[in-house]
């Protein structure tokens, strides 16, 4: 054949997709001596997704939620600080909820690491949702190991990687997402094998102002020296902390508030709407939060005057040329607060 003759298309659709253990267990299957325990079947895209925490069963927190809402349209990284108790781990908690369901060949992806990780699969197309523990090892997280496997920010590919108490984690394992937070990938090195695996995921964080949490608290009293919360505050270094896009300080809530009266089927179908959108502006599945800049400002240029007006703020209060590109993607996911609700709409 013709080098520069094209091959035809494989079509590989419809795909099932059986899990076995080892390959005496491909041979009992395909001579009929062995039948498969789980087989993945086509899902409603929506099936799993309400697994998670509602939107509507949280009290309060409407800014918060609404910021959630953008993290979710533009896939923007989010780092919530306040006291203990004041609801940070129960938004994160519910945050999957309204994420679109993934599609095929995303789900594809995320078993396939699962597999190699040997880790349980999770046969709903709700994105994953990984939370480790402050102290789990830096190979856990990152990945690695004699036989390098993925780690928990493989594991949450396509999805969310959560960090409670993220100022509790070691400094080093921290500034190794430096590079996936960028890249959307992970290169693990070692003496007989290089390997990289995604590691494209939205990082959600939580910390407490204070080592006692309860710094700028009405209710409670703040023990720590300026000291300590300085160097509190610098477990999280200036690069890690600048690529967080939203920065959310959260106070304890009222309880006497009004109840919640959108569900997370409702913002997951805006959200739905803006990814939609995002898609058609840019020509490919890349949302604000991860398009390449040059694309950014062709498909989404400021004006003479938002030109000038961003450099002026930027000056005034040191913002670098990151914080910058960061308020430019923002911008793109913002959505109309003062119309009625029914109205309002993800850009």
């Amino acid at each position: 054949m013709p080098l520069d003759e094209k091959l035809p298309l494989l079509e590989l659709e419809p795909l099932e997709i059986i899990y076995v253990a080892s390959l005496q267990d491909v041979i009992g299957h395909l001579s009929g001596q062995w039948r498969p325990s789980i087989i993945m079947q086509e899902e409603d895209e929506n099936q799993g997704s309400m697994d998670y925490l509602d939107f509507r069963q949280i009290i309060g927190h409407c800014d918060a939620k609404h910021a959630l809402e953008i993290a979710a349209a533009g896939e923007h990284h989010v780092l919530l600080t306040g006291p203990p108790g004041c609801g940070k781990s129960l938004l994160a908690g519910s945050f999957p909820s309204i994420l679109p369901a993934l599609k095929k060949e995303a789900h594809l992806e995320v078993l396939s690491l699962y597999q190699l990780s040997r880790n349980a699969c999770p046969h709903s197309k709700t994105p994953p949702y990984r939370n480790p523990h402050h102290s789990a090892s830096g190979v856990s997280i990152i990945g690695g190991g004699q036989y390098p496997k993925p780690g928990e920010i493989s594991l949450a590919h396509r999805g969310v990687l959560f960090l409670d108490e993220i100022g509790e984690f070691s400094k080093k394992t921290l500034d190794m997402l430096r590079q996936p937070l960028e890249d959307g990938l992970i290169t693990i090195s070692r003496t007989n094998a290089t390997v990289t695996y995604p590691a494209s995921f939205i990082l959600l964080a939580a910390m407490n102002p204070c080592p006692c949490g309860y710094t700028g608290s009405n209710s409670h009293y703040c023990t720590c020296t300026p000291k300590q919360i300085t160097a509190y505050q610098n477990r999280l270094s200036g690069p890690l902390r600048d690529r967080f896009d939203i920065n959310l300080s959260l106070t304890p809530i009222d309880f006497n508030a009004d109840a919640a009266t959108e569900n997370s089927e409702m913002v997951r179908g805006r959200v739905e709407e803006a990814r939609y959108r995002q898609y058609e502006r840019y020509g490919s599945e890349v949302c604000n939060g991860r398009v390449p800049y040059e694309i950014l400002m062709n498909r989404s240029p400021l004006d003479d005057e938002q030109q000038r007006q961003l450099q002026r703020l930027s000056l005034k209060n040191g913002w670098s040329n990151r914080t910058q590109i960061k308020i430019i993607r923002l911008a793109r996911d913002r959505r109309p607060a003062r119309k009625p609700r029914h109205q309002r709409r993800t850009y």
